[in-house]
């Protein structure tokens, strides 16, 4: 792996009860986040190929701990979604390199097909700094039922010189949906929308 990983966390969130009442299945949300050295930190770098490529290996290891975390088969996730959060010595680029050209891929394949575009944000900030990982259905946008967030953060990251990236993978959607449009049940799952 060129990514060098100083640290990784994976975090799960499972609710239970909301507004009194009994959520059954409960929803579960996990993110699998990784803090890594940024090799462009400090200075402009015009190819950002080896962010590229760091966002690539990243988007199969997040991908696979976050369902391994939620313990269902990669068939089972229905959400995903996937942030960076760029220490000061960085640029918000060097999120993007790490979040857009080859992430996405290897993390459908983690999640089993995801027509639908990854969900994603990204900034800069120091130590502690949270992130919401914005969430949608993996196979249709239009779910409303899946539209979402999960909120992270690592106490001692991203340094300076660090980017913490984070991938987010939901078993449900949000817990007692009840505002319509497309259902779960409906999906094509053909165009990435419906």
């Amino acid at each position: 792996m060129s990514a060098k990983i100083r640290k990784l966390a994976v975090v799960v969130e499972e609710m239970r009860r909301e507004m009194d009442k009994e959520v059954s299945p409960a929803t579960r949300k996990a993110c699998a986040i990784a803090v890594i050295e940024n090799p462009c930190a400090g200075r402009f770098v015009a190819d950002l190929e080896t962010l590229m490529a760091i966002g690539e290996e990243l988007g199969d290891l997040l991908g696979r701990k976050a369902v391994a975390a939620l313990g269902i088969k990669p068939g089972q996730a229905e959400s995903y979604g996937k942030a960076a959060v760029v220490g000061e010595a960085g640029e918000l680029e060097h999120a993007a390199a790490i979040l857009h050209p080859r992430l996405g891929k290897p993390l459908r394949a983690a999640v089993e097909k995801g027509a639908a575009l990854v969900p994603s944000a990204k900034k800069m900030g120091g130590v502690g700094t949270a992130i919401d990982v914005p969430l949608g259905h993996k196979d249709a946008a239009y779910v409303r039922s899946h539209f979402d967030a999960m909120e992270v953060r690592v106490a001692d990251a991203p340094r300076a010189n660090e980017i913490l990236v984070a991938v987010a993978v939901t078993d449900s959607g949000r817990p007692l949906p009840r505002i319509g449009g497309l259902t779960k049940d409906q999906i094509e799952g053909k165009d990435g929308l419906r």
